[in-house]
C-alpha cells in the first residue's frame, strides 16, 4: 500500500471539507445541486491519486458550486 504524498492529502482534506460544507448547505436549503457536487467533492479523492489531478477536479467541482447555485 502507497501513501500519498502530503500535497495530495492536503487535496483531499481541502475539497472533502468543501463537499461536506456544501453538502449539509444543500440538505438545509433543499438544494439538489450543492447535495450533487458535495457529494461528487467528498467521493471523487477515493478514484483520483495523481495530485495535479486532485486538484484540478477539486478545483473544477467547487468553481461549479459558485456558477449552478441552488
Amino acid at each position: 500500500m502507497v501513501m500519498p504524498s502530503t500535497s495530495a492529502l492536503v487535496a483531499m482534506i481541502l475539497f472533502g471539507s468543501v463537499g461536506m460544507a456544501a453538502f449539509y448547505y444543500g440538505k438545509k436549503q433543499a438544494a439538489w445541486q450543492p447535495m450533487v457536487l458535495g457529494l461528487a467533492l467528498m467521493c471523487y479523492p477515493y478514484f483520483v491519486s495523481t495530485t495535479l489531478l486532485l486538484y484540478g477536479i477539486g478545483t473544477v467541482l467547487t468553481a461549479a458550486l459558485f456558477i449552478f447555485r441552488g
